[in-house]
């Protein structure tokens, strides 16, 4: 039962875009079109699960028991970039194609803070291992949720006739309020 608590709260309630309000550079940035936002959203699932692997064994495995947890913030962003460069240089050599698709994603992910504040979040929750690995499963599914349909939005947007001094990223935001908004109903479900 805790896990669903924590993926219903992950995904909808506590929203790591919409209501925690990390990663809005991506959101805004890649959301001109639906491929680019699948594109981004399977990056970052990658990497924000493994992340946060890597980043609960440091932290409870070297940052805690040698009493340097006040490296956190610094060790987990180090951590992240490393794994975002070694990901790139794997996919690289084993999956050109693969690597070919991702494109910009992959490097743009290391400034993604969104990654940083699931592993922090999970740290902070104090979530073991397991909860770890399923909370960052579902704050990636709830970024790729905002993301896809925030980029159907505005690819619908194109379509109609926006006032003029509206087009374009003022009525992204208003669109991306509205949306924040509207997973606001979802506070209280858990």
């Amino acid at each position: 039962m805790n896990y669903i608590i924590i993926i219903i709260s992950a995904i909808f309630v506590n929203n790591i875009v919409l209501a925690k309000f990390l990663g809005v550079c991506p959101f805004i940035g890649v959301s001109n079109r639906i491929e680019t936002a699948i594109g981004m959203t399977g990056a970052v699932t990658f990497v924000m699960v493994i992340a946060t692997i890597v980043t609960y064994l440091l932290q409870h495995y070297i940052l805690i028991p040698f009493g340097i947890s006040f490296m956190q913030t610094i060790t987990f962003i180090l951590v992240i970039a490393a794994l975002v460069q070694m990901v790139e240089i794997i996919l690289k050599k084993v999956s050109p194609v693969l690597y070919q698709a991702l494109g910009i994603f992959l490097p743009l992910i290391t400034t993604n803070c969104a990654v940083l504040g699931v592993a922090i979040l999970a740290v902070q929750k104090d979530y073991n291992l397991i909860e770890s690995v399923v909370f960052s499963i579902a704050n990636a599914i709830g970024f790729g949720m905002a993301l896809l349909l925030f980029s159907g939005i505005r690819e619908q947007l194109e379509l109609v006739d926006v006032p003029e001094p509206m087009r374009g990223v003022p009525i992204a935001f208003i669109v991306a309020g509205l949306l924040a908004m509207a997973f606001m109903g979802f506070t209280g479900v858990v």
